[in-house]
């Protein structure tokens, strides 16, 4: 009986499915060297590939890489997940927060907010700023204008 041959590393692909551990650091601003996301103590996560549901530059980091690998990437904020847009803080009037969340519902600063877009999508903003008669939110993405340090092991790719 003869052995089989390993088989060969598989490799991240465009569209892998993947089942990995991860742990997301600021690596700039504020909140300097502290954890977003962290999975290493917990279950491992699920990742579809050009789903969108990691931005662009951070799936990129991962293709090429094989099952079994372990690294960790730093990005600067225009690979993650952009630069901050002042154009993304909007005043929104009282009246129109009242109209999609309820008018019996509070706030408070650093609520996140979901709205309804004119193409039936959502999205959300951060609350920054009550007022008698607005409210100030930011648009941008919460990780938008910091780099960020991830550390990655690829447990499974399909």
């Amino acid at each position: 009986m003869t052995a089989s041959p390993a088989p060969e590393n598989i490799l991240v692909r465009p569209d892998s499915y993947l089942t990995l551990h991860y742990r997301i650091v600021l690596a700039s601003g504020p909140g300097e060297d502290s954890v977003f996301a962290d999975t290493f103590d917990g279950r491992p996560a699920t990742l579809q590939l050009g789903s969108g549901q990691w931005a662009p530059g951070m799936e990129a980091a991962l293709i090429g890489q094989p099952e079994g690998a372990r690294f960790s990437f730093t990005l600067p904020p225009a690979q993650a997940y952009g630069d901050r847009n002042p154009e993304l803080v909007q005043i929104v009037s009282r009246e129109m927060l009242a109209r999609h969340a309820g008018p019996d519902t509070t706030f408070d600063p650093g609520d996140m907010v979901e709205f309804p877009a004119p193409d039936g999508s959502r999205y959300s903003g951060v609350l920054k700023e009550l007022r008698d008669e607005s409210a100030v939110f930011d648009f941008n993405h919460p990780l938008a204008g910091t780099a960020l340090r991830v550390d990655v092991a690829i447990l499974g790719v399909l």
